[in-house]
């Protein structure tokens, strides 16, 4: 089954459970903090969700992530 997130926004959620601010994630993966704000916009989106944190609960639910 292919996978609901790209590359980058698994990048950015794999950081983001592992307790990194926008500002962190930004600098690890050289790239704008906007851009990853618009990762984030991007996955929630696509979940139908509010808030990072119930993102990271329904990734982690379906196996698209791990802790």
């Amino acid at each position: 089954m292919p996978s609901l997130l790209t590359k980058r926004e698994r990048e950015v959620f794999t950081l983001l459970v592992q307790n990194y601010s926008t500002r962190d994630i930004a600098q690890e993966l050289f790239i704008s903090e906007k851009t990853v704000r618009n990762h984030i916009s991007n996955v929630m989106q696509k979940l139908g969700v509010k808030g990072r944190a119930h993102a990271v609960v329904e990734l982690i639910r379906m196996n698209e992530i791990s802790l």
